[in-house]
């Protein structure tokens, strides 16, 4: 069977974030997360369409890929170029669109509660960071308020700084910008974002029927 290749910017999904609350965070900034996470509680799902680019050392930027995420409490499913993603919060099967292959594996329980994962990724501020609030600046033509995120521990990750824009107005994420040790970012943006669509649960598992001559390789 092939290699799975997981685009990079979504490999950050798997970094380590330290599990402890941020001490003493900018009282500014902190009034924007707590509203922001106040919001996105309320909604039972999301579906996102977003775009991401990874910028190197130069900042040019590299081939723009667009994907779309599902998520429903603790599970998820992304669909991005070359590969879907399914997990039902004790599964996951990645699919490569291209060789008709799919991998199983378990959910590692631990690192999804301690780390950043499409199932948080909008919600994963809440804890392990201190904010500051930096300014409004308009991503595209919305106007939006930026907080920058730092890890408790910094010795223990691969950012120095996550910066966070958020709609001033709808009080949802716009863009997520990874600002990377090694001098190169990872710029997520929001195209649209819509709650509360109705997902049943099937919409996180793979179904093989759906996938005719599928290989699978079954890793649990």
């Amino acid at each position: 069977m092939k290699k799975l290749i997981i685009p990079f910017a979504l490999s950050l999904f798997a970094l380590t974030v330290n599990a402890q609350q941020a001490e003493a965070p900018d009282a500014k900034a902190n009034g924007i997360l707590q509203s922001l996470s106040k919001k996105t509680k309320a909604y039972k799902t999301i579906i996102a369409e977003f775009t991401f680019t990874q910028y190197g050392k130069d900042n040019k930027g590299g081939e723009s890929q667009k994907g779309t995420l599902w998520v429903k409490g603790g599970k998820y499913k992304y669909d991005i170029k070359n590969q879907v993603v399914f997990c039902d919060s004790t599964n996951t099967w990645t699919y490569l669109k291209d060789a008709n292959q799919v991998q199983i594996n378990t959910v590692d329980a631990s690192s999804e509660k301690s780390g950043l994962s499409p199932a948080n990724i909008f919600s994963f501020y809440e804890k392990g960071f201190k904010s500051k609030f930096v300014d409004e600046e308009k991503v595209g033509a919305i106007l939006c308020n930026c907080v920058d995120l730092y890890p408790k521990h910094p010795e223990k990750e691969k950012y120095h700084t996550i910066r966070l824009c958020i709609d001033k107005t709808k009080n949802q994420i716009v863009q997520i910008v990874f600002m990377m040790k090694d001098g190169t970012r990872t710029v997520i943006i929001v195209n649209k974002l819509t709650p509360d669509t109705n997902l049943p649960d099937s919409t996180f598992t793979f179904d093989p029927k759906n996938y005719p001559g599928v290989e699978i390789e079954d890793l649990r």
